[in-house]
């Protein structure tokens, strides 16, 4: 889908199924939240697609909605179909990378067998599911690339719509029986996913030649 159609039938087939996900994971005590989506943002810009780059929480007290009963968080998706969002810092947290590093990491965890929900999302970015973490190591919080999603941020989750595609899992948490894994050990990953890229661009030294 290069763009999305937010005709009425896709507005209310979005709106079904995001708000059958946002139940089932607020079920499972995960801090969801209705976000922004396309259309909204493209009325209140006056039709100007261009200054939506994705979904931000709908309400500015969103801290406040954090750990809403399902049956509230249902109530939230029956006439709108907001984005689904997740909120960072209490029961999870996101690393956000971009699509190299993301197939990259993803590889080492599949090698290492160690379970890991990943989401990819339409722009090229790919997003990796841990517990809470108090920080990230140095090579991944100075990295250009590279964004850690902790207190006080959100990442969106499948099926939110951007303006050239959905967001969808890579790998999805029940694969995994619904558990984290250890933040350690995705950065951990991460840190020698980066490692190893690096080592693949590196020159080759140049080598004198020998005297005659």
């Amino acid at each position: 889908m290069l763009d999305t159609d937010w005709s009425d039938s896709w507005r209310g087939a979005f709106r079904i199924e995001l708000r059958a996900e946002a139940i089932g994971l607020a079920s499972r005590g995960w801090p969801v939240l209705p976000g922004t989506y396309p259309a909204l943002d493209t009325a209140e810009q006056g039709g100007d697609n261009t200054a939506w780059f994705g979904p931000v929480p709908a309400q500015e007290n969103w801290r406040e909605l954090l750990g809403a009963h399902p049956h509230q968080v249902a109530s939230w998706w029956t006439g709108t179909p907001w984005s689904l969002l997740v909120a960072t810092g209490t029961v999870l947290d996101a690393v956000e990378v971009d699509d190299h590093l993301g197939k990259q990491a993803a590889r080492l965890l599949r090698l290492t067998g160690q379970p890991a929900p990943i989401v990819a999302m339409p722009n090229g970015r790919w997003l990796f599911l841990t517990t809470v973490a108090d920080r990230v190591p140095a090579v991944l919080a100075e990295h250009q690339s590279v964004r850690w999603h902790g207190a006080d941020s959100w990442v969106p989750l499948p099926p939110t719509p951007f303006q050239h595609g959905v967001v969808h899992w890579r790998v999805k948490p029940e694969v995994w029986g619904w558990q984290l894994p250890e933040a350690h050990v995705v950065h951990d990953v991460l840190a020698r996913a980066l490692e190893n890229a690096a080592d693949a661009v590196q020159p080759f030294a140049a080598v004198e030649p020998s005297a005659a």
